[in-house]
């Protein structure tokens, strides 16, 4: 008979809503082994084709049925550097889990029924962190001491390159804008699902395989491509991301207390504005917080909106407006899950049309029109037609805008000879992620990557291989 799935303790959502600590605990050596004694070991373990980065899920989960969790964790190493990362933010759900032989076949998302993949990913990272296995850096090919490697933004792609050329034994240097490297695992994802400890443990083995990290340094402002190139660098990746917000071209958009998800969570993220006034950063609340859109940015900006309410003393509401329903809600299921539970209110079918001041020209209300759903557009999803007549109001005291970003253009706008196409993202030659200028390769959002870490890791991963290539043929960059 087939053992019922072991998730791991969660800490109570009226508890947890109070701080920004972690929400999920890690499995006990004891749920680890429960959990993996479920997996099947099938000859032919689909949930490795479901793994953006390849995985042997079927060998790292057998290392661990046989408490064997330090060849676990170098299992995944071999193809993921970054297990204690993706064990807490990838949508397993939509990838290897939905591939196992135990999900419901043909779901949009996986069952409850199949292994929890993630959790024993995680388990296996953080049991490196708690006994320094990090120290048992795995050994780099001989490379090529002449080669020098310019990664361009820390981010998931930006760090996914970066130790794959280490393990080459190619010098890199990672060049990040900001003045702590991590990009949007950083800036744009609450500690309380991913803490900075965890981001540091991973950055920190990059660097004792060798890589180089210059911070607070714009390329394409600070200096340029050719600059580097005059330095010596042989090759170059271009992990840009996307940080510039989209909004909804309302009318009221530029009022007090409407923000971008992308600088709130900022904010609160890289710059701790939680700990105000302990860190010098301030940010907004309200009693009443509306937020808009239906991807992970939106869910994680109604969760941090609702700690910091209670942070302050205010009890007020926090609201999620989204044009279709939960189905087709891109955010993970965990976290819509988590929400839930936290008090977040979740209103389907509804589009803003314009936001509304008070006589004191501050944010007051939100005009709606309800929707219902037509025919699937290019995403494939239901698209959401407007309800003639359906107009009405939510109160609202502050406005978080989470629906999109758009390109970086900082470098590409200074390198008139980078190809882009109309939304700024990076123009691809090869299936290499080879740019149009030679020698320089670009990944994740800058290319109109799918926005999940694994995914960009994955660009990674095929960037670091195409970049070995080039520099073996002896080419010369532009």
């Amino acid at each position: 008979m087939m053992q019922e799935p072991v998730r791991p303790l969660e800490r109570g959502a009226s508890e947890r809503i109070k701080d920004f600590e972690e929400v999920v605990f890690k499995y006990s050596e004891e749920e680890a082994l429960r959990e993996a004694n479920r997996c099947l070991q099938c000859k032919d373990p689909l949930c490795i084709k479901g793994c953006p980065v390849g995985i042997d899920i079927k060998k790292f989960i057998r290392h661990i049925r046989e408490k064997d969790y330090r060849g676990a964790y170098f299992e995944i190493r071999k193809k993921n550097n970054f297990p204690s990362i993706c064990g807490r933010v990838c949508p397993a759900e939509y990838q290897c889990r939905k591939t196992c032989v135990l999900n419901s076949q043909g779901a949009p998302f996986a069952s409850e029924k199949s292994i929890n993949i993630h959790f024993l990913e995680r388990f296996a990272g953080d049991y490196a962190m708690l006994n320094n296995l990090s120290s048992g850096i795995p050994e780099t090919r001989p490379g090529s001491k002449s080669f020098k490697v310019a990664v361009v933004g820390s981010g998931p792609a930006g760090l996914s390159v970066a130790g794959e050329l280490a393990r080459e034994g190619i010098k890199t240097v990672v060049f990040e804008a900001l003045h702590k490297a991590g990009g949007v695992l950083r800036y744009g994802i609450p500690p309380f699902r991913l803490p900075g400890e965890v981001l540091d443990y991973e950055i920190n083995y990059l660097k004792q395989m060798g890589v180089e990290f210059v911070l607070n340094c714009i390329i394409g402002k600070t200096k340029s491509l050719q600059d580097l190139k005059k330095e010596g660098f042989s090759a170059f990746f271009l992990g840009l991301g996307a940080g510039v917000p989209s909004f909804l071209g309302i009318k009221g958009e530029n009022l007090p207390n409407v923000y971008s998800a992308n600088e709130f969570l900022t904010r609160v993220n890289l710059m701790s504005a939680y700990r105000f006034p302990e860190y010098h950063t301030p940010v907004n609340i309200a009693e009443k917080v509306v937020v808009v859109g239906g991807g992970n940015t939106a869910v994680d900006a109604a969760r941090v909106a609702l700690r910091l309410q209670r942070l302050r003393g205010l009890k007020g509401r926090v609201s999620i407006l989204y044009r279709r329903t939960e189905k087709e809600m891109p955010a993970r299921r965990l976290e819509i899950e988590h929400a839930k539970e936290e008090g977040i209110e979740f209103k389907f079918l509804v589009q803003p049309e314009e936001l509304l001041a008070d006589s004191g020209n501050r944010l007051e209300k939100i005009k709606c029109l309800r929707c219902r759903l037509g025919e699937p557009d290019s995403s494939g999803r239901r698209r959401p037609v407007v309800i003639e007549n359906s107009a009405f109001s939510i109160e609202c005291g502050l406005a978080i805008i989470a629906i999109g970003l758009g390109a970086n253009r900082v470098l590409t706008s200074s390198e008139p000879a980078l190809e882009t196409n109309r939304r700024g993202e990076i123009t691809i030659k090869d299936n290499f992620l080879q740019s149009s200028l030679r020698g320089v390769f670009a990944g994740g959002d800058i290319v109109g990557g799918e926005g999940t870490v694994i995914e960009a890791m994955s660009m990674g991963k095929t960037a670091a291989a195409g970049i070995t290539r080039f520099l073996k043929s002896g080419s010369l960059p532009f």
